[in-house]
């Protein structure tokens, strides 16, 4: 081979050996990306609550007494479990009981009072029935008998009239009793006492029309416990009692426990600067699964609309606009394709035709440079114990 020849090949190796230095310099870099392999699984149809929930108990009331009065005995104390029909507090009442006293007093002599008309009563008849007898003998006059009859008559009335006080004063004792109950409350069922307002000595003051003060005693009953969640009016019409829905509490994350709509209110709650909403409750299958649990916990509940099994799902973030999605092609490049969807929640949207088992989406949208055609680079899956 000539010399020239030897020199023109190397040029020509080495002209080629910069193009390829600057194609590779000023290729376009490729795109790291999170992709989420195509698989089977079961998709839901559901809507949440659009403001924290909270745990409600079945039965619970605030209790005060009818009447104000000094506390004089305060029989339990706060976090106690009660009986119903057990005594919780009393007033101080001393002049009532003195005036049932009285009052019973007043039934005994009463009840006395009746022993000794009636017995007038009785002697007074027997008399004018003796008086007829000797009148119809001829022995007395029968003014002699309309005396005696009359007498027996007016004996008889006292009588009644003695009964009728016995009756008056019996009320009166009743009367007492209810004003003394005005003074005392009752466990009216089984529960816990949440709060107690007010100590042994101290006014406590039932709240008058139209002013809040705090009840004397906060009772719970904690063995029925259902959530209650706001929802957005716009899904309210979606809801139907007995629906399925699964629940959540802050207090115990990445948990949640099925249950069933049991209620929906029947108006819209308007709160102010915010959107209006229904409120529904919703009860737990289990009512043991989630453990002790505390009236007023926040939770969350998710109504569950449909749900199908063993479809093809995308997850949600991967979805563009218009039903679109990237696709991490073999070429080593991005792919755009259009999909057709069904069922969807925030998590998973079923593909009914598109994408096949095995397809890798992109998920990771919101990075630069993530859009069809642009090259890629799979970015792995972060590992345990990795910041």
């Amino acid at each position: 081979m000539s010399p020239w020849i030897r020199r023109l090949s190397v040029a020509f190796v080495v002209i080629a050996l910069l193009g390829a230095a600057v194609w590779w310099l000023g290729r376009p870099k490729p795109v790291a990306v999170v992709a989420k392999e195509i698989n089977r699984g079961t998709v839901e149809s559901s809507i949440a609550n659009t403001r924290a929930g909270t745990v409600e108990a079945c039965q619970r009331t605030k209790l005060s007494t009818i009447m104000g009065g000094r506390i004089e005995v305060l029989a339990v104390k706060e976090g106690d479990r009660v009986k119903k029909g057990q005594l919780l507090m009393k007033l101080w009442n001393d002049d009532q009981q003195a005036q049932s006293t009285l009052a019973m007093a007043q039934v005994a002599t009463a009840r006395q009072r009746v022993n000794e008309a009636c017995a007038q009563a009785v002697n007074a008849e027997r008399e004018a029935e003796r008086q007829k007898a000797l009148r119809d003998r001829g022995f007395v006059s029968s003014s002699r008998e309309e005396s005696a009859r009359t007498e027996a008559q007016a004996k008889r009335a006292a009588c009644a009239a003695a009964k009728a006080d016995v009756a008056q004063f019996q009320a009166k004792v009743d009367a007492t009793r209810v004003e003394q109950g005005r003074t005392v409350l009752y466990a009216p069922f089984d529960g816990t006492i949440a709060e107690i307002v007010g100590e042994v000595g101290e006014y406590s003051t039932p709240s008058p029309p139209g002013v809040q003060t705090p009840p004397a005693i906060d009772l719970i009953d904690d063995s029925c416990l259902y959530v209650k969640a706001p929802m957005d009016e716009v899904d309210a019409p979606k809801i139907l009692v007995g629906q399925p829905v699964r629940i959540s509490l802050d207090a115990l994350p990445k948990k949640s426990f099925p249950g069933k709509v049991k209620r929906i209110a029947p108006y819209v709650s308007a709160v102010e600067k915010q959107a209006r909403t229904v409120d529904i409750e919703a009860t737990f299958d289990d009512p043991s699964a989630p453990g002790k649990l505390l009236v007023g916990y926040s939770s969350d509940v998710e109504v569950i609309l449909a749900a199908r099994a063993n479809v093809i799902r995308v997850p949600t973030s991967a979805l563009l606009e218009g039903g679109r999605v990237l696709v991490a092609g073999n070429g080593g490049r991005l792919e755009e394709r259009q999909v057709k969807t069904g069922l969807a929640n925030w998590e998973y949207t079923e593909v009914l035709d598109g994408l096949a088992v095995g397809d890798r989406v992109v998920t990771s949208l919101e990075r630069a440079g993530v859009k069809a055609g642009a090259p890629y680079a799979i970015e792995a899956p972060a590992t345990a114990g990795t910041k």
